[in-house]
């Protein structure tokens, strides 16, 4: 009788393994027939089993999602590292990372940093107002803010990071775990090029959940991806989908459109719609 065992994938090199079995870390190989069938990545939950000296990966759970850059599964929530300064806050950023997230079955969570860069943060204030309304969770984070409602964020979730370079996703996470700082040269480098370069993709333990050791998505390029039901994952329509007098409505050009007219009346952030068209336009 074989004996299988359960763990979570946190790190892969190559074709090796490091599984988190709930008691500690063992590295292991998938099955011969398994790599024909379906790659496992990190953030897949396995079977495992020891075959004399080593361990075998005999099959993978099923995902609830799967992103493709990087490749990782099995997340809970991507944290947006937006800055208000030093890169200056982006809306248009802001809204195609959300898109990006949500078209993957990935909660996005909005999390702005530099804050006290900022004299009049009330123009800020009544932009994210926007998000918030919408149903998007805003959190903060700078030097000296108290980070326990982003600990308790984390706590228990893979979470993945994204953002424009030098948001400020490395400090956040030494702010949140000091000892994360001796993990995050290899990040940094990446951020610094602007791109994610590393070898290898890893989940780390921060407080009592796991982040993904990349600086997010490499690419908001929205052509590999089936945007037909971006409507449908963006909460800023969710409450007017189905109310347009065409079924097969886009939101672009037709008459009747209860997106269009929420956008009119401002129910909906006027941003969002922008960049919905223009991803929508480009697709064609």
């Amino acid at each position: 009788m074989i004996n299988m065992e359960t763990g979570t994938i946190i790190k892969m090199i190559s074709n090796q393994y490091t599984i988190d079995t709930g008691n500690g870390e063992i590295i292991a190989k998938p099955r011969g027939k398994m790599r024909l069938n379906q790659s496992p990545v990190v953030g897949d939950v396995v079977q495992f089993e020891k075959v004399d000296d080593s361990y075998r990966i005999h099959s993978i759970e099923p995902r609830k999602n799967k992103l493709l850059r990087p490749s990782i599964s099995n997340v809970d929530q991507a944290l947006i590292v937006t800055s208000l300064k030093d890169p200056d806050f982006s809306d248009h950023l802001l809204n195609r990372l959300i898109f990006l997230v949500s078209l993957s079955h990935v909660k996005p969570v909005i999390v702005i940093t530099k804050m006290d860069l900022i004299e009049d943060c009330k123009p800020y204030e009544d932009e994210l107002k926007k998000y918030e309304k919408a149903g998007y969770p805003i959190f903060y984070s700078y030097p000296g803010y108290n980070e326990q409602a982003l600990m308790e964020l984390i706590d228990g979730k893979i979470s993945v990071l994204c953002g424009q370079s030098g948001a400020g996703k490395s400090s956040l996470l030494n702010r949140l775990d000091p000892s994360f700082q001796l993990q995050t040269q290899e990040i940094s480098k990446a951020l610094g090029r602007g791109k994610h370069t590393t070898r290898h993709c890893q989940l780390h333990k921060i407080r009592n959940g796991w982040v993904a050791d990349t600086p997010g998505f490499s690419s908001l390029d929205f052509n590999y991806m089936d945007t037909s039901h971006l409507d449908e994952v963006i909460l800023d329509f969710q409450p007017f989908l189905n109310q347009c007098r065409f079924k097969d409505c886009i939101h672009i050009n037709e008459p009747d459109c209860a997106i269009k007219n929420a956008v009119s009346e401002k129910l909906i952030n006027a941003s969002i719609y922008e960049d919905y068209k223009q991803i929508k336009e480009n697709k064609k």
